[in-house]
């Protein structure tokens, strides 16, 4: 007899991924456990959940209807579990979690040893790049996003906090070619855009000042995706850049970067944590994300309120 939880999760996670070798690398089992699961479940319903070809697995209907009702099934059984845990267990297990390169050495991975004293049971596995990750192809439970819309309806967003940019220059650069006054002359100087890992697209830059709203979309000799290679560059003089103002704000400290267009604000960036609207919400990511709202909370940076750099309100 099989175990039907097991068969359930299993059957969920195929369906999620689109295949058998990515669901069993999520949950760390042999692809064989999870092709034998499958079709001890279909046996013992009588029905073909899947129809499997050599390059796709695609759900069939009844398929569908089963795994909407394998979801509500996994997810009160872990909502038992989580009930009970709460009141003897402090969170624990795996959790995998993504997070932009620049925010996680910058402000998460100083604050974990907070974290750890808290949760001393929870095994964290931060993955740390500026790529957009697929959170259930690649088996992720939840994700730190900046964007002022998400791209994938899929996924369910807390917001918890709000990202504040500062537009800078290296002193060296500004002597060769002076400063930009308004945000439109920046159309005239060299500056250093950031595009998408994922869809290759450049990000246009947002200032305000009162009732005005500028939107800048910028020619480059150069673009990156990496915020600390794009920090890089604005130290080397390569032009002009906007960037995560705690990023930018010891470099401004010591005289390495300097703040232009001071009397124009740049449009903050919303921060969210997301998750996948189908997955239960677990005790270990509830608590993680409840964590980041409250470390960005006491982040000047990354509070949902007007902060600073150097001087200069970044709104």
């Amino acid at each position: 007899m099989i175990n039907k939880l097991l068969a359930m999760e299993v059957f969920v996670q195929v369906v999620d991924t689109g295949g058998f070798t990515r669901a069993a690398e999520t949950l760390k089992l042999p692809k064989a456990t999870v092709t034998t699961l499958i079709q001890s479940l279909e046996a013992s319903l009588s029905v073909k959940l899947l129809n499997r070809t050599t390059r796709h697995v695609g759900v069939t209907a009844e398929g569908a209807s089963f795994y909407e009702r394998c979801l509500r099934i996994l997810s009160e059984v872990r909502d038992a579990e989580d009930a009970v845990s709460l009141h003897r267990l402090s969170p624990s297990g795996r959790l995998r979690a993504d997070v932009p390169t620049g925010l996680a050495s910058e402000v998460i991975i100083p604050a974990l040893p907070d974290f750890f004293e808290r949760y001393p049971d929870i095994r964290l596995e931060l993955g740390c790049s500026d790529r957009p990750v697929d959170l259930l192809e690649e088996g992720v439970d939840c994700a730190i996003r900046g964007g002022r819309q998400l791209a994938d309806s899929r996924l369910i967003a807390r917001s918890v906090g709000t990202m504040h940019y500062a537009t800078c220059a290296s002193p060296a650069y500004l002597e060769r070619h002076g400063r930009p006054l308004h945000p439109n002359d920046l159309v005239h100087h060299r500056c250093v855009n950031y595009f998408s890992a994922r869809t290759g697209k450049t990000f246009d830059w947002y200032f305000t000042r009162a009732e005005e709203r500028v939107q800048v979309a910028l020619s480059s000799h150069i673009a990156l995706s990496d915020s600390y290679a794009y920090t890089a560059a604005g130290l080397s003089g390569l032009g002009i850049v906007q960037m995560a103002d705690f990023l930018m704000t010891p470099w401004v400290r010591d005289g390495r970067l300097v703040t232009v267009l001071d009397d124009w604000a740049n449009e903050p960036l919303p921060v969210y944590a997301v998750y996948p609207e189908n997955r239960h919400l677990s005790t270990k990511v509830r608590v993680f994300v409840d964590w980041i709202a409250e470390l960005f909370a006491n982040t000047g940076t990354l509070r949902r309120e007007p902060s600073t750099v150097a001087g200069q309100s970044t709104r």
